[in-house]
């Protein structure tokens, strides 16, 4: 992979060595003489972030937050769209803004930009890494989902057991209501990495959207049993369960869906639900004999 000088990469990316510095004291790029196409990518998103004012230290907190909100992602500034909400760090992951400090639901307002279409004059991408952030770029841009494609594809060619990368394509042929390519590609993502919990979780969604409940409930339970606090799952798994006609099992996942989100849309749907469940009088019954 190219390597570009400490100098190069002040001039390329038109930043000082003071905002360079700050950026490695705050443990959000590693410090070094020298940098790859990779962390270039990274670096420009610090550089958008900055001047929106938003400070390293925030910016450290909602990567942070957003590790332990989506199992098994490990760069949120190449893995997700990002944006600023009320001066926090915000991201589009799976068609969802979500502010994961606050763990908050947001609406989306920021102007999409394609990161790709100013950084491809540097070089051609050779390596998986460097094609797989081109595809996270691209996919941000509604008109650019082909090459969104071909890129992730491009990923997979490298690096077939590139698990990011199969969940992205998967997620793009999903949003095309493309199925069976979908599933395809979250079933090797799930076979590259069997504790990435966002493989299971994506997985149960194709299997849900494709009438095959009970396998997207056995599809949830091991995104939860990977990651416990897994919101989406708690509440997908919940919704299964009520297309299954099953309210009691629905009931603890509901439960946990609004102790992990209090406030949000979700959490109001998640907690009419469980009045509505708990209205019907054997479960009432149930209920208080659980709290004696």
């Amino acid at each position: 992979m190219d390597r570009y000088a400490r100098a190069d990469v002040l001039r390329i990316l038109r930043i000082t060595a003071r905002q360079l510095a700050a950026w490695e004291r705050a443990g959000l790029i590693a410090a070094s003489e020298s940098h790859s196409f990779f962390e270039l990518l990274q670096l420009r998103k610090l550089r958008e972030l900055s001047a929106r004012r938003v400070r390293p230290g925030k910016i450290r907190e909602s990567l942070q937050a957003m590790q332990r909100a989506v199992a098994g992602m490990e760069n949120p500034l190449l893995e997700t769209g990002t944006f600023v909400a009320r001066r926090r760090l915000a991201f589009r992951h799976q068609g969802t803004a979500v502010e994961p400090v606050a763990g908050q639901f947001v609406m989306d307002f920021a102007p999409r930009t394609v990161v790709a279409a100013k950084v491809k004059p540097m070089r051609t991408a050779e390596t998986a890494a460097e094609w797989f952030a081109r595809a996270v770029a691209l996919e941000e841009d509604p008109s650019s989902q082909q090459e969104a494609i071909e890129a992730c594809t491009k990923t997979l060619e490298l690096d077939p057991h590139h698990a990011a990368g199969h969940i992205n394509l998967g997620t793009l042929y999903y949003n095309r209501q493309d199925y069976t390519q979908a599933e395809e590609h979250y079933r090797q993502a799930v076979d590259a990495d069997p504790r990435y919990a966002l493989a299971h979780f994506d997985l149960g969604n194709v299997l849900d959207e494709t009438g095959r409940l009970q396998e997207a409930i056995q599809a949830y339970k091991q995104a939860i049993q990977l990651a416990p606090t897994y919101g989406d799952a708690h509440y997908n798994l919940a919704l299964a369960y009520e297309k299954l006609k099953h309210p009691r099992k629905a009931l603890a996942h509901w439960r946990a869906y609004i102790r992990l989100d209090t406030s949000g849309p979700w959490s109001i749907h998640a907690q009419n639900q469980i009045r509505k469940t708990l209205a019907g009088e054997g479960l009432k019954v149930v209920y208080r004999r659980k709290k004696q």
